[in-house]
């Protein structure tokens, strides 16, 4: 799950995969072997410069971040959510709202933990997606500096509530930076 954290340790992971990618079709390229396409992983999305990846949707499904709400395209539904929550999150880091306190952040894992039937099955989880405890902590992190500054930006308490909310996103995807690469299956 790359796009869920903004730090100078997550460029460096980005730049050491298009590195060894890079490595590897020339190595490919070089032996005059016909080379044999495995798919390792897929960017379906840049926004605002972060990369969307196909094991970052199986992560946010696997870990039950993200639902697809029973949609036809599961991996377009929750792509579309991901796309939005980055462009919310660069908004986020406009205004820096407080940060989540630690007990806040260990009630969110503790949340994630309830929607596996054990220990060992949020763990699978986690090893599945290629990330680890504190990647999910800082993931959820995020998730609370998101809520709080809708919370303070759209403060009316009422139905219409969502709808600006929506409305507001919308927005941002018209002003964004996205560049959506997924093409579904036939």
């Amino acid at each position: 799950m790359v796009r869920f954290i903004r730090t100078g340790v997550l460029m460096t992971r980005v730049h050491r995969r298009w590195q060894l990618a890079v490595a590897a079709i020339a190595a490919a390229a070089l032996t005059g072997a016909p080379a044999h396409a495995e798919v390792i992983d897929r960017v379906l999305a840049v926004v605002a410069g972060q990369l969307i990846t196909l094991t970052d949707v199986r992560a946010a499904i696997d870990l039950r971040l993200q639902a697809s709400d029973g949609a036809a395209d599961p991996i377009r539904a929750v792509l579309s959510k991901l796309i939005d929550r980055e462009l919310v999150l660069a908004e986020v880091e406009r205004y820096a709202p407080a940060e989540p306190t630690a007990d806040a952040v260990d009630r969110e894992v503790d949340r994630v933990r309830a929607r596996f039937e054990s220990a060992d099955a949020m763990k699978a989880a986690l090893a599945k997606s290629g990330i680890d405890e504190q990647h999910l902590r800082e993931t959820l992190r995020q998730d609370l500096r998101i809520r709080a500054y809708l919370d303070q930006r759209f403060a009316v308490i009422s139905d219409r509530r969502q709808a600006l909310i929506d409305d507001w996103v919308a927005d941002l995807r018209r002003r964004g930076e996205v560049l959506d690469l997924y093409l579904s299956a036939p």
